[in-house]
């Protein structure tokens, strides 16, 4: 028994000794073994203020003319009123959504709308419209953030101003008064499809309203349907949309749109 336990304490005392040489041999971790240097990013000018755009952003309203838009309906050119810095939406019959001619996957948007101070109505009916993240066709209802007067009004709650429309209940209701501009910056992940059109990965968005965050990289189940649960259809690149409701609610104004794609 004594030459058993003396033999053992000899097997870890070398072990020791084996371990204590190895871990004095072993270098030390230095600061720079983390240090990554290359892809350097490029450098951009930010713009003067948040709500600026930065030097790489594609420009999609400045407040002069609609050359970056279409007719949703036929692609003709857009119809919507341009006065004064701001585009309103024209309620006229058969002018309806406009949207992009560029298309779109990943991007960055921000894009500021207002309310008219004189609305009327209540819920849906009070300054219905929407930003569509991807205009996927006129026959599909695409992926819409909601716009609507969410100052001291009822409604349901995925419907509301920073919904995710019928999908994503906001965080907080962070709106301003009828009147008042209010802006939205979104980080939009596009879905992404399998060579057979089934889904590979879901679409994301992360939004800010009137900079308070109130989608946080929020997975839509599908295209946002009035009716119905959503679903996913294929599509490769898409416009973006802004909406031109068909019901009686005051025509909506937007300013200041731009956006960055991200590669």
């Amino acid at each position: 028994m004594h030459t058993r336990i003396s033999h053992a304490l000899t097997v870890a005392a070398l072990a020791s000794v084996v371990a204590l040489l190895a871990a004095q041999e072993a270098p030390k971790p230095k600061a720079e073994d983390t240090d990554v240097w290359e892809p350097v990013p490029p450098v951009i000018t930010p713009g003067a203020t948040n709500e600026d755009p930065p030097s790489d952003a594609i420009v999609l309203f400045d407040g002069k003319n609609l050359d970056e838009w279409v007719s949703a309906q036929d692609h003709t050119p857009a119809q919507w009123f341009v006065a004064n810095g701001v585009m309103t939406v024209n309620k006229a019959p058969g002018v309806g959504n406009i949207e992009t001619k560029r298309r779109f996957r990943d991007y960055q948007l921000h894009i500021e709308w207002k309310i008219p101070a004189d609305i009327t109505g209540s819920g849906q009916a009070r300054g219905n419209s929407g930003v569509f993240l991807a205009s996927t066709g006129p026959g599909d209802d695409g992926y819409e953030l909601q716009v609507l007067d969410s100052y001291n009004n009822s409604t349901y709650v995925n419907g509301q101003a920073g919904a995710i429309y019928k999908q994503g209940i906001p965080l907080v209701n962070p709106a301003r008064k009828p009147g008042e501009w209010q802006s939205y910056d979104v980080v939009w992940t596009a879905p992404t499809f399998n060579a057979d059109g089934s889904l590979k990965t879901p679409a994301y968005a992360t939004v800010f309203f009137n900079g308070v965050l109130v989608q946080n990289h929020f997975e839509l189940q599908g295209q946002t349907l009035n009716v119905g649960k959503p679903f996913y259809k294929a599509y490769d690149t898409a416009p973006i949309k802004l909406q031109a409701h068909g019901d009686k609610s005051e025509p909506i104004s937007f300013r200041n749109i731009w956006v960055r794609e991200l590669k």
